[in-house]
Protein backbone atom coordinates (compact mmCIF):
# COMPACT_ATOMS: atom_id res chain seq x y z
CA UNK A 1 0.00 0.00 0.00
CA UNK A 2 1.23 3.25 -1.12
CA UNK A 3 1.49 6.47 1.34
CA UNK A 4 -1.49 7.98 1.15
CA UNK A 5 -2.09 11.38 -0.26
CA UNK A 6 -2.02 14.24 2.36
CA UNK A 7 -4.67 17.04 2.69
CA UNK A 8 -3.38 20.00 3.80
CA UNK A 9 -5.66 23.35 4.09
CA UNK A 10 -3.09 26.89 4.72
CA UNK A 11 -3.90 29.35 6.80
CA UNK A 12 -2.34 32.59 6.35
CA UNK A 13 -2.51 34.56 9.58
CA UNK A 14 -1.84 37.96 10.06
CA UNK A 15 -2.15 39.58 13.70
CA UNK A 16 -4.46 36.81 15.15
CA UNK A 17 -6.98 36.54 11.31
CA UNK A 18 -6.47 34.45 9.02
CA UNK A 19 -6.37 36.52 5.40
CA UNK A 20 -6.07 35.50 2.00
CA UNK A 21 -4.90 37.20 -1.42
CA UNK A 22 -3.60 36.67 -4.84
CA UNK A 23 0.40 36.66 -5.29
CA UNK A 24 0.12 37.99 -1.79
CA UNK A 25 -1.10 41.32 -2.20
CA UNK A 26 -4.74 42.88 -1.70
CA UNK A 27 -5.20 40.57 1.06
CA UNK A 28 -8.95 39.94 2.77
CA UNK A 29 -10.07 38.50 6.35
CA UNK A 30 -11.25 34.60 5.90
CA UNK A 31 -11.70 34.13 9.58
CA UNK A 32 -10.39 32.84 13.17
CA UNK A 33 -7.47 30.74 12.41
CA UNK A 34 -8.26 28.16 15.58
CA UNK A 35 -12.31 28.17 14.24
CA UNK A 36 -10.99 27.71 10.40
CA UNK A 37 -8.49 25.06 12.40
CA UNK A 38 -11.33 23.07 14.12
CA UNK A 39 -13.71 23.05 11.19
CA UNK A 40 -11.01 21.43 8.88
CA UNK A 41 -9.91 18.93 11.23
CA UNK A 42 -13.61 17.79 11.48
CA UNK A 43 -13.98 17.84 7.61
CA UNK A 44 -10.75 15.30 7.48
CA UNK A 45 -7.77 17.51 6.82
CA UNK A 46 -4.47 15.05 7.00
CA UNK A 47 -2.78 18.09 8.39
CA UNK A 48 -2.68 21.88 8.89
CA UNK A 49 -0.09 24.58 7.94
CA UNK A 50 -0.31 28.25 9.23
CA UNK A 51 2.15 30.42 7.84
CA UNK A 52 2.57 33.91 10.03
CA UNK A 53 2.66 37.20 7.57
CA UNK A 54 2.46 39.19 10.37
CA UNK A 55 6.18 40.82 10.66
CA UNK A 56 6.00 42.49 13.56
CA UNK A 57 7.26 41.31 17.30
CA UNK A 58 3.51 41.65 18.30
CA UNK A 59 2.20 39.44 15.49
CA UNK A 60 4.98 36.91 16.52
CA UNK A 61 3.34 37.20 20.27
CA UNK A 62 -0.16 36.88 18.73
CA UNK A 63 0.68 33.70 16.24
CA UNK A 64 2.63 31.82 19.26
CA UNK A 65 -1.06 32.34 21.01
CA UNK A 66 -3.02 31.02 17.97
CA UNK A 67 -0.42 27.84 17.81
CA UNK A 68 -1.25 27.11 21.59
CA UNK A 69 -4.80 27.24 21.38
CA UNK A 70 -4.97 25.25 17.79
CA UNK A 71 -3.31 22.43 19.33
CA UNK A 72 -5.27 22.33 22.53
CA UNK A 73 -8.27 21.67 20.25
CA UNK A 74 -7.37 20.31 17.26
CA UNK A 75 -5.41 16.81 16.45
CA UNK A 76 -3.97 16.59 13.00
CA UNK A 77 -0.75 17.59 12.81
CA UNK A 78 0.30 21.27 12.52
CA UNK A 79 2.86 22.92 10.41
CA UNK A 80 3.59 26.36 11.13
CA UNK A 81 6.08 29.10 8.92
CA UNK A 82 6.58 32.98 8.73
CA UNK A 83 9.57 34.67 9.71
CA UNK A 84 11.58 31.29 11.59
CA UNK A 85 14.76 32.44 11.76
CA UNK A 86 16.72 30.68 14.15
CA UNK A 87 17.04 27.46 16.13
CA UNK A 88 15.33 29.18 18.96
CA UNK A 89 12.33 30.41 16.57
CA UNK A 90 11.74 26.87 15.59
CA UNK A 91 12.10 25.94 19.52
CA UNK A 92 9.58 28.11 20.69
CA UNK A 93 7.21 26.89 18.13
CA UNK A 94 7.22 23.47 18.79
CA UNK A 95 6.81 23.97 22.89
CA UNK A 96 3.50 26.02 21.94
CA UNK A 97 2.15 23.20 20.42
CA UNK A 98 3.17 22.84 16.28
CA UNK A 99 4.31 19.59 14.96
CA UNK A 100 6.94 20.92 12.19
CA UNK A 101 7.97 24.33 11.19
CA UNK A 102 8.94 25.70 7.94
CA UNK A 103 11.63 27.84 6.92
CA UNK A 104 12.41 29.75 3.76
CA UNK A 105 13.88 33.73 3.83
CA UNK A 106 16.23 32.77 6.92
CA UNK A 107 17.64 29.58 4.86
CA UNK A 108 18.61 31.21 1.96
CA UNK A 109 20.36 34.13 3.66
CA UNK A 110 22.13 31.36 5.61
CA UNK A 111 21.51 27.66 4.33
CA UNK A 112 23.11 26.40 7.72
CA UNK A 113 19.84 26.67 9.60
CA UNK A 114 18.35 23.67 7.66
CA UNK A 115 21.86 21.65 8.84
CA UNK A 116 20.67 23.09 12.74
CA UNK A 117 17.42 22.58 12.75
CA UNK A 118 17.61 19.13 11.57
CA UNK A 119 20.81 17.82 13.91
CA UNK A 120 18.91 19.52 16.65
CA UNK A 121 14.98 18.59 16.34
CA UNK A 122 15.03 15.58 13.67
CA UNK A 123 14.35 16.09 9.60
CA UNK A 124 10.95 15.32 10.38
CA UNK A 125 10.39 18.52 12.10
CA UNK A 126 11.52 20.50 9.46
CA UNK A 127 9.72 21.99 6.10
CA UNK A 128 11.54 24.07 3.52
CA UNK A 129 9.05 26.26 2.27
CA UNK A 130 10.18 27.07 -1.36
CA UNK A 131 8.49 30.06 -3.53
CA UNK A 132 9.75 29.32 -6.98
CA UNK A 133 9.08 31.15 -10.62
CA UNK A 134 9.73 30.49 -14.11
CA UNK A 135 12.75 32.40 -14.87
CA UNK A 136 15.43 32.79 -17.95
CA UNK A 137 17.85 33.73 -15.14
CA UNK A 138 18.76 29.96 -13.95
CA UNK A 139 19.67 26.88 -16.12
CA UNK A 140 16.40 24.72 -15.00
CA UNK A 141 14.50 27.41 -15.81
CA UNK A 142 12.97 28.14 -12.40
CA UNK A 143 14.59 30.47 -9.70
CA UNK A 144 14.02 30.77 -5.55
CA UNK A 145 12.21 33.95 -4.87
CA UNK A 146 11.73 35.93 -1.58
CA UNK A 147 9.18 38.74 -0.34
CA UNK A 148 6.20 36.93 -1.84
CA UNK A 149 7.44 35.94 -5.10
CA UNK A 150 8.27 39.50 -6.16
CA UNK A 151 12.05 39.74 -5.83
CA UNK A 152 14.14 37.11 -7.51
CA UNK A 153 17.66 35.68 -5.73
CA UNK A 154 19.52 34.50 -8.91
CA UNK A 155 19.57 30.97 -7.61
CA UNK A 156 18.40 27.94 -9.12
CA UNK A 157 14.98 26.50 -7.25
CA UNK A 158 16.09 22.48 -8.79
CA UNK A 159 19.49 23.11 -7.40
CA UNK A 160 18.06 24.76 -4.01
CA UNK A 161 15.68 22.04 -3.27
CA UNK A 162 18.71 19.77 -3.70
CA UNK A 163 20.76 21.32 -1.56
CA UNK A 164 18.04 21.41 1.41
CA UNK A 165 17.28 17.79 1.05
CA UNK A 166 21.30 17.41 1.21
CA UNK A 167 21.55 19.14 4.41
CA UNK A 168 18.60 17.56 6.32
CA UNK A 169 15.36 19.00 5.68
CA UNK A 170 12.21 16.36 5.81
CA UNK A 171 10.22 18.01 3.26
CA UNK A 172 9.92 20.73 0.43
CA UNK A 173 6.89 22.89 0.54
CA UNK A 174 7.08 23.81 -3.28
CA UNK A 175 5.05 27.30 -3.88
CA UNK A 176 4.69 28.35 -7.65
CA UNK A 177 4.49 32.09 -7.35
CA UNK A 178 3.15 31.87 -10.88
CA UNK A 179 0.74 30.12 -10.45
CA UNK A 180 -0.54 31.16 -6.78
CA UNK A 181 -4.09 32.36 -6.03
CA UNK A 182 -4.85 31.81 -9.39
CA UNK A 183 -7.12 29.01 -9.34
CA UNK A 184 -5.52 27.83 -12.96
CA UNK A 185 -4.06 24.77 -11.37
CA UNK A 186 -0.92 23.49 -9.98
CA UNK A 187 2.53 24.30 -11.94
CA UNK A 188 3.01 20.43 -12.80
CA UNK A 189 5.88 20.68 -14.85
CA UNK A 190 8.16 22.55 -12.19
CA UNK A 191 6.57 20.04 -9.72
CA UNK A 192 7.94 16.82 -11.85
CA UNK A 193 11.22 18.70 -12.04
CA UNK A 194 11.24 19.07 -9.01
CA UNK A 195 10.22 15.20 -7.67
CA UNK A 196 12.70 14.19 -10.19
CA UNK A 197 15.67 16.17 -8.59
CA UNK A 198 14.78 15.12 -4.94
CA UNK A 199 13.18 12.07 -2.77
CA UNK A 200 12.51 13.77 0.12
CA UNK A 201 8.39 14.16 0.54
CA UNK A 202 7.26 17.20 -2.01
CA UNK A 203 4.01 19.43 -1.29
CA UNK A 204 2.19 21.41 -3.90
CA UNK A 205 1.28 24.60 -3.29
CA UNK A 206 -0.29 27.78 -5.63
CA UNK A 207 -3.13 27.84 -8.42
CA UNK A 208 -5.62 25.15 -7.15
CA UNK A 209 -8.82 25.95 -8.52
CA UNK A 210 -10.60 22.19 -8.39
CA UNK A 211 -10.70 19.38 -7.24
CA UNK A 212 -9.13 17.91 -10.35
CA UNK A 213 -5.92 19.90 -10.16
CA UNK A 214 -4.83 18.28 -6.72
CA UNK A 215 -5.20 14.73 -8.56
CA UNK A 216 -3.02 16.35 -11.35
CA UNK A 217 -0.44 17.68 -8.89
CA UNK A 218 -0.55 14.27 -6.82
CA UNK A 219 0.39 12.60 -10.55
CA UNK A 220 2.96 14.80 -11.34
CA UNK A 221 4.73 13.43 -7.84
CA UNK A 222 3.56 15.43 -5.28
CA UNK A 223 2.92 12.99 -1.76
CA UNK A 224 0.96 16.07 -0.41
CA UNK A 225 -1.22 18.78 -1.69
CA UNK A 226 -1.68 22.08 -0.17
CA UNK A 227 -4.56 25.07 -0.60
CA UNK A 228 -5.76 28.36 1.06
CA UNK A 229 -8.49 30.37 -0.71
CA UNK A 230 -10.56 27.39 -2.50
CA UNK A 231 -10.84 25.96 0.99
CA UNK A 232 -11.73 29.32 3.29
CA UNK A 233 -14.48 30.59 0.47
CA UNK A 234 -16.11 26.88 0.01
CA UNK A 235 -15.28 26.81 -3.82
CA UNK A 236 -13.61 22.89 -3.29
CA UNK A 237 -14.49 21.01 0.16
CA UNK A 238 -11.67 18.26 1.46
CA UNK A 239 -14.21 15.34 0.69
CA UNK A 240 -14.33 16.39 -2.88
CA UNK A 241 -10.21 16.50 -3.06
CA UNK A 242 -10.32 13.04 -1.43
CA UNK A 243 -12.69 12.18 -3.62
CA UNK A 244 -10.99 12.91 -6.91
CA UNK A 245 -7.63 11.51 -5.64
CA UNK A 246 -9.59 8.28 -5.01
CA UNK A 247 -11.22 8.47 -8.37
CA UNK A 248 -7.32 9.03 -9.89
CA UNK A 249 -6.70 5.70 -8.15
CA UNK A 250 -4.45 7.76 -5.39
CA UNK A 251 -3.97 6.15 -2.15
CA UNK A 252 -6.22 9.04 0.67
CA UNK A 253 -6.94 8.83 4.14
Amino acid sequence: MSVAIRVIPCLDVSDGRVVKGVNFVNLRDAGDPVELAHRYDSEGADELTFLDVSASAEGRATMLEVVRRTAEEVFVPLTVGGGVRSVDDVDRLLRAGADKVGVNTAAIARPALVDEVAQRFGNQVLVLSLDARRSDATPSGYEVTTHGGSRGTGIDALAWAREVADRGAGEILLNSMDADGTRAGFDLEMLAAVRAAVGVPLIASGGAGTAAHFADAALAGADAVLAASVFHFGQVSLAEVKRELARAGLPVR
